[in-house]
């Protein structure tokens, strides 16, 4: 079962979809993280150029103090330490740098590409700190150290180097700052991303309506043809959903729809040819049979020319007149349109009464009747037409006592019972006699299917008529102690 419907999953245009859906979504975030990978990437890279940048500041400073103070004898003054450093950091834009001295601090400091409004002369104090530490470090270790200090928006990067010469406890050092959140890259990344984000959110929210919208159809179409419906009834006439392909499936089944119902109306029509000539050639048939028996029987009464054939003659004759006039009153019963005539009936009374009526005949074939209504209510009354459910009723019986062995019971019973929610009526009438031919058992309740010879077929087929007048069926019930016939009708119209 979990197979079949994973199956009925994978395969449902519904069922792409969704996974279409959530694939974007996947691309989208692997999009996205690419493109922070791809800034954090060219972050960096500023940041090592930066880095690599104060790196040949400082070693310029180096070198023009090392020349500087090669040249000289004296030990140069603050001002020629300003011009050192304003010399070194010409053309490192961005930069600015001094020395520094372990004892007396800051001793010379330059941006020369400062651009404000006039030279910047003084060491920016909120820097100070971390120029100190840095200073220290490349002091104490006798090398050159960089040090890194992020922030949201950008990364101040500071190096000093040891300063050779005959003043100990000198260092050069260079400060910049690189703009990781600021500047060219930083705008194209955010304009990828909310190009980015603008596509899959609408992407998304198109596909996620279309889903929904689309879903919301499919389940209208499955309500209408999963509407319940009588088995003869119509295929459901679908209304056009405003999808061009899910409409022309709709068109598509409107048609065969219709094409079905032409198709059953020939097929009805034809069936009702087919059963006027079968009823056509029945009639005949039984009707032949008399004609041609009387026509014997007179022709013989004729040719002795004794009065006393001839009066046996006229008997015989009035039998099959007889014959002749039951089975066409049956077939007016069968075939003459009734309105019912619902009413209350007292059920024990209409089985008490239908019972003795039969009661002679019962006696003259060795049978019993018994009458069965503990599966009634008391007070509450069936609605029937009384008159059709007593006619449908007697030619129950009138079959069982002419089936039943002598000495045996007919049993007719009564009861209510509750299917689905819904009051129903059950009428049984059972004998003891050895049942219906397994051959004429698809066919009992059409006319003339019989399995007597003198009998007509009409009987059961009433019967069936006025269980389908009521909305409701007879039925042969499969039985190993009796053969049972069941009236099956609702308790109350619906």
């Amino acid at each position: 079962m979990f197979n079949f419907r994973f199956e009925r999953m994978r395969n449902s245009l519904l069922a792409r979809l969704v996974a279409l859906w959530i694939a974007l979504l996947a691309s989208a975030a692997a999009t996205a993280y690419l493109l922070f990978g791809l800034y954090t990437q060219s972050t960096a890279v500023q940041i090592s150029q930066a880095e690599i940048a104060v790196g040949r500041a400082c070693r310029e400073i180096i070198d023009r103090y090392t020349v500087f103070i090669r040249k000289g004898e004296a030990v140069p003054g603050s001002e020629d330490l300003v011009g050192i450093v304003s010399r070194a950091l010409g053309a490192s834009p961005g930069i600015e740098g001094g020395i520094w001295s372990s004892a007396a601090g800051s001793i010379a400091y330059a941006f020369p590409s400062y651009e404000g409004s006039g030279p910047k002369t003084d060491l920016p104090e909120a820097e100070r700190g971390a120029i100190s530490a840095v200073n220290a470090e490349s002091l104490h270790l006798g090398r050159s150290v960089v040090n890194q200090r992020l922030s949201r928006t950008q990364a101040l990067l500071v190096q000093a180097c040891p300063l050779p010469g005959r003043e100990a406890g000198l260092t050069a050092w260079t400060m910049t700052r690189a703009h990781v959140n600021d500047g060219p890259a930083y705008t194209r990344f955010l304009a990828a991303l909310g190009f980015l984000s603008v596509a899959v959110i609408g992407a998304a929210a198109f596909l996620g309506r279309f889903l929904y919208g689309y879903s919301r159809r499919i389940a209208r179409l499955e309500a209408a043809l999963a509407a319940p419906r009588r088995e003869d009834a119509d295929l459901a006439h679908l209304e056009r959903t405003g999808e061009r392909e899910l409409d022309r499936l709709v068109d598509a089944l409107n048609a065969a729809g219709l094409r079905l119902r032409e198709a059953r109306e020939q097929a009805v029509a034809a069936e009702r040819f087919a059963v006027l000539g079968r009823l056509s050639a029945d009639i005949a048939h039984e009707i032949r049979n008399p004609i041609a028996a009387m026509r014997l029987k007179a022709e013989n009464a004729l040719a002795t020319g004794d009065p006393q054939r001839a009066e046996i003659a006229l008997r015989a004759i009035l039998g099959q007149i007889g014959r002749v006039d039951a089975l066409v009153r049956d077939l007016l019963h069968l075939t003459q349109p009734r309105m019912l005539l619902r009413e209350p009936t007292d059920l024990r009374r209409l089985l008490s009464e239908t019972a003795q009526l039969h009661e002679d005949q019962a006696r003259g074939c060795g049978l019993r009747i018994v009458v069965e209504t503990d599966g009634l209510p008391g007070a509450e009354h069936p609605h029937i037409d009384r008159p059709q459910v007593q006619r449908g009723l007697d030619n129950l019986l009138l079959n069982a006592l002419r089936h039943g062995p002598p000495g045996s019971v007919v049993t007719l019973t009564g009861r209510r019972i509750l299917r689905e929610g819904a009051a129903r009526l059950h009428l049984l009438v059972s004998d003891q006699g050895p049942g219906v031919d397994p051959a004429l058992r698809p066919q009992i309740f059409e006319p003339f299917v019989t399995g007597r010879s003198d009998g007509t077929g009409l009987g059961l087929a009433i019967v069936s008529k006025v269980a389908l007048a009521h909305r409701g069926e007879a039925r042969l019930l499969e039985s190993e102690r009796a053969t049972t016939f069941l009236l099956d009708l609702p308790w109350q119209p619906s």
